[in-house]
């Protein structure tokens, strides 16, 4: 199944929406099990302040993987200035 990738920058100042949906965002990573193969968030200059998203899932067509994406709790919360969606292709696994 090919694989999609997800770039979301975080609005300015939405560190409370991010806290306030995590665990619905981390749930709804783990309905997509096992199709999701990487996520995690972008963090700022200091290491520790996120500021945007990264995942890689599996999905049927780049159609499915933007309307998975788009069921995302930090999508619907309106977490994201910008969102890029785009078809990756893994080729270094360690």
């Amino acid at each position: 199944m090919p694989l999609f990738a997800l770039y979301g920058l975080d609005k300015s100042g939405a560190l409370e929406v991010r806290k306030a949906t995590r665990q619905s965002h981390l749930d709804w990573i783990a309905s997509l099990s096992p199709r999701v193969k990487i996520a995690g968030p972008m963090l700022a200059d200091d290491g520790a302040t996120p500021i945007g998203s990264i995942m890689v899932i599996e999905a049927d067509s780049l159609e499915a993987a933007k309307a998975d994406y788009a069921r995302d709790p930090y999508n619907t919360a309106g977490l994201w200035q910008s969102t890029s969606i785009r078809p990756f292709n893994w080729v270094v696994k360690q």
